[in-house]
């Protein structure tokens, strides 16, 4: 591992993750979703609690019974009670049955230990890449090219990184989803607004590229 990768060898390597976790967790891979969502565990750990205990049909069933009653007092309802496990005859005009629709779960993010997971797996990835190199050492500044170009001022590079940060992760959370939800899943599910996100911000860096080592 003394070279980097070529790019079509990168570019498989991606797919088959994207592929990989699509297939074993049927969700989008994203990084930053999965930031937000590990930072913020307790909350995120609450609504997969809340998840599971409405799994059960009759408890689902029951739950919103008592919440009908507290809201309309117990005389509301006037349907004849059938016991669990029976069904009653369609109406001719009865909505369509709930397994034609997507199902409510698809609609919630991975697990929540998957996404740590990812993360985790990301780090040491990229750990045991640059140790088998020869490549890993500590760094801290962003190396000559943006001392020449940007500035050499350790505290004016600590402020730019801070605040070039900041805009990322702002930008990333407006946009719905970074470089690998829109231009790895995205893209790959030919959802338009992932498209047109992924050509804005590859666009964009083109550009400051293009003016930091062509006019700067």
């Amino acid at each position: 591992m003394s070279d980097y990768w070529p790019w079509w060898a990168g570019a498989i390597g991606l797919a088959l993750v994207t592929i990989n976790y699509t297939l074993t967790t049927d969700r989008s891979f994203g990084v930053s979703s999965a930031w937000d969502r590990v930072l913020h565990w307790r909350r995120e750990r609450h609504l997969e609690e809340m998840d599971e205990e409405f799994t059960d049909d009759q408890a689902l069933a029951e739950a919103l019974a008592a919440a009908t009653a507290e809201h309309f007092g117990t005389g509301a309802s006037t349907l004849p009670q059938v016991p669990y496990g029976n069904s009653q005859p369609l109406e001719a005009d009865t909505e369509p049955a709930a397994s034609e629709s997507p199902a409510a779960t698809s609609l919630r993010p991975a697990p929540l230990v998957t996404q740590a997971a990812l993360l985790i797996s990301i780090f040491l990835g990229g750990l045991i890449a640059a140790v088998t190199s020869g490549r890993f050492h500590l760094r801290y500044d962003m190396g000559p090219g943006f001392r020449n170009l940007v500035t050499a001022n350790p505290t004016t590079m600590i402020a730019l990184l801070f605040v070039g940060g900041v805009l990322v992760g702002f930008g990333t959370r407006l946009a719905g989803g970074c470089s690998s939800g829109h231009g790895l899943n995205g893209c790959g599910r030919l959802r338009p607004v992932s498209i047109v996100a992924t050509a804005v911000f590859f666009g964009t860096a083109i550009v400051v590229s293009f003016l930091l080592w062509k006019v700067v």
